[in-house]
């Protein structure tokens, strides 16, 4: 069945069964790298996305439920030569090791703070009680997740 769905700011025509997971459209139809297959299970993070504003997990999501909803991936936030402030403040803090949860991190931070620009670490912690990181770079990510948030903070993004 031929699906529409917008992401990253451009529609695509896709040929999926509508029950098809959308972390298989991104990645297989759409060739993105930003969400990644984790447990497909909905619980370590790896394949998050933003759809309207809120962070979802793409392994349980059917294609079919965001069909004209916004779809952003971590592709979708900056670029290598422009990245978005958060992914700015990852590479000055070099705040990714193994790269399994980062596009979970990058793109839960991004919604929530979005949502909530005066939470506290706490909050942004528990936002991120979701997301198995491997190799425990915890440090350097909440550093990175601080600076931005003060940005986020001052409502510059």
């Amino acid at each position: 069945m031929a699906l529409t769905i917008k992401v990253n700011g451009q529609s695509h025509s896709v040929d999926v069964d509508p029950s098809t997971p959308l972390l298989y459209v991104l990645s297989d139809e759409l060739a993105l790298r930003g969400p990644k297959f984790g447990c497909g299970l909905g619980q370590c993070g790896a394949c998050t996305a933003i759809v309207n504003g809120t962070a979802i997990r793409t392994c349980v999501t059917p294609v079919s439920t965001v069909v004209g909803k916004d779809i952003t991936t971590l592709e979708g936030l900056g670029s290598p030569e422009k990245p978005h402030a958060l992914q700015q403040a990852f590479i000055d803090e070099q705040a990714a090791q193994c790269g399994f949860c980062v596009n979970g991190v990058v793109l839960t931070t991004k919604a929530f703070l979005d949502k909530n620009p005066k939470a506290s670490e706490k909050d942004i912690q528990q936002a991120l009680s979701g997301i198995l990181c491997r190799c425990f770079s915890h440090t350097r990510m909440h550093r990175a997740i601080g600076k931005y948030a003060q940005i986020a903070k001052g409502g510059a993004r």
